[in-house]
């Protein structure tokens, strides 16, 4: 069983004046070995990773060398890393995967959704539409999988078990980035149907943390900094329109590789510093993890002005009601601490 975490206050709302909610939480922001450098509340806690592991259950498909056999360029390789919107661009990118490894979306076990893109640009679906598997946002990742099963020459229909070979070497690869030991991974499974992992918050600092590596990992080589290379260069792939990963990407211009994941985790990768930085919301609320997101990166002298980039929306997002009428504002309270 997990144990209790001691979070602390990261964000609050306000209205009228006064606070009304508060949202707690933690920090780690580690270097590539997992020393701990700043934190908040507690960043040893194990917590599930959720989408924000994309980038390390992709880590085995690049050390096989199953995307090089398959023809993949940074497209593909960022869109393993995804959490797309299902647009239109996204949807092309998977498709051609598929086509390249003789496989279908039929193939695909992440499931259907309603694209995201009509959420974020305030839109409905048109009368009658339909979706399949290529839009999940998940559509990518699992992608990525099949093309690792290819390659291999493993079984396709069960290849989310978490005993099939490709599950056991994402095992790996999460024990090895997060210096976590296997036996101490607590697997759970995602919303997409694929295993997921709790680790402790400065584990996945430090897994961030190596993807800036300019050499080659002693496991698996280039891959790393593949991944981050493909993720900092595409973000509309890794994201899409009006989402924080593509915002926070479009802000570090390169130098930043960035994953969210559900229920108010995140993880940044920071290439000029060398550092890994990862954030949990306890709540798992969404508008507290923006904020914060950017209070950490002033914090740590990686963000000057917010209102002069792409993140000037999450720097204290207003509240409305359904008039239109400014209620409150979201503000994050977050203080590192160095270790």
């Amino acid at each position: 069983m997990l144990k209790s975490p001691q979070h602390v206050p990261l964000a609050i709302m306000t209205r009228g004046g006064a606070t009304e909610s508060v949202h707690y939480g933690s920090v780690a922001v580690t270097d590539a070995e997992g020393k701990l450098l700043y934190s908040a509340g507690d960043p040893q806690a194990p917590m599930f990773t959720r989408s924000s592991l994309k980038p390390f259950q992709a880590m085995p498909v690049l050390e096989r060398g199953a995307d090089r056999a398959f023809g993949f360029g940074v497209r593909e390789l960022a869109l393993m890393c995804a959490s797309h919107s299902g647009e239109a661009r996204h949807v092309e990118v998977v498709a051609g995967m598929l086509q390249k490894i003789g496989c279908t979306a039929d193939d695909l076990q992440c499931g259907k959704h309603v694209p995201y893109f009509y959420q974020y640009l305030e839109r409905t679906p048109e009368p009658g539409a339909t979706f399949s598997t290529l839009h999940h946002n998940c559509s990518g990742k699992h992608s990525g999988m099949l093309t690792y099963c290819r390659h291999c020459g493993h079984e396709i229909w069960n290849y989310l078990d978490p005993q099939h070979p490709l599950q056991q070497a994402i095992r790996r690869s999460v024990a090895h980035f997060t210096g976590t030991p296997e036996a101490g991974l607590v697997m759970g499974i995602d919303g997409c149907s694929a295993p997921n992992y709790a680790v402790p918050l400065s584990g996945l600092a430090r897994a961030f943390a190596k993807l800036t590596a300019a050499g080659e990992d002693a496991d698996y080589g280039d891959a790393p900094a593949r991944l981050f290379e493909a993720m900092s260069t595409h973000p509309e792939l890794v994201s899409g329109e009006r989402r924080n990963d593509l915002a926070l990407m479009q802000t570090g211009k390169g130098d930043w590789a960035t994953k969210v994941g559900a229920e108010g985790v995140q993880g940044i990768a920071v290439r000029s510093r060398g550092i890994g930085i990862a954030i949990k919301i306890a709540d798992g609320n969404a508008r507290a993890l923006f904020p914060v997101t950017v209070a950490v990166l002033q914090q740590l002298g990686l963000l000057a002005d917010p209102i002069a980039t792409p993140l000037a929306n999450y720097f204290e997002p207003l509240q409305h009601n359904l008039r239109g009428l400014v209620t409150g504002k979201i503000q994050p309270v977050v203080i590192l601490r160095a270790a």
